[in-house]
């Protein structure tokens, strides 16, 4: 078992140099844990509005009808939820968001469609009897603790820098290093 390198540095054309913190096993798992609550309780709603046609129907093809919508409708959360958040914050999700991490390429740019999609499928095979614990065993294996779907998009997980503005550096800098009205060492 290897403990995840804590940063990628990525090194740009431009000679500029920057890394992000690269996340375990810890903070992924809380994010997943938000994000699958969030989604239980959408399908919970889901299936409360659907299931009432569903008892008071006789009809056996409307059932059969019915059980196949639910089977889509979450398929399509479960997989639609990532890649929808993931697209629209970034390579984040509510879970990843609260947590502070968010995906991004292997590259260190944000990820796309492409990425997004292959990641995510490939999730369906982590939440397989067998294959969960083959995901597990390679998140702990590989050097940035990557599961099964990040390896196929070559994509990884970070820790969320918070945004710094130049207003918030000079009240910062205001407080810790006070104006002095007085050249050092003069006499006063």
């Amino acid at each position: 078992m290897t403990v995840p390198d804590e940063f990628l540095t990525i090194d740009t054309p431009e000679n500029v140099v920057f890394g992000y913190e690269v996340v375990g096993i810890g903070s992924r798992f809380l994010a997943a844990l938000i994000d699958t609550t969030i989604i239980a309780l959408l399908l919970t709603a889901v299936y409360a509005l659907i299931g009432f046609a569903f008892f008071r129907s006789t009809d056996s093809s409307l059932n059969s009808f019915l059980i196949a919508l639910l089977s889509l409708i979450s398929f399509s959360f479960f997989w639609g939820y990532y890649i929808f958040f993931e697209m629209r914050w970034n390579g984040s999700t509510p879970g990843k968001r609260q947590v502070g991490i968010r995906v991004i390429r292997g590259d260190g740019t944000p990820i796309t469609l492409a990425e997004s999609v292959i990641r995510n499928l490939v999730r369906i095979i982590d939440f397989m009897p067998l294959a969960y614990g083959l995901g597990m065993v390679t998140m702990f294996i590989d050097g940035k603790a990557r599961r099964l779907g990040d390896l196929a998009a070559n994509t990884l997980v970070v820790r969320e820098e918070t945004a710094v503005s130049l207003e918030s550096l000079n009240q910062s800098d205001s407080k810790s290093n006070p104006v002095v009205s007085r050249a050092p060492g003069a006499a006063e």
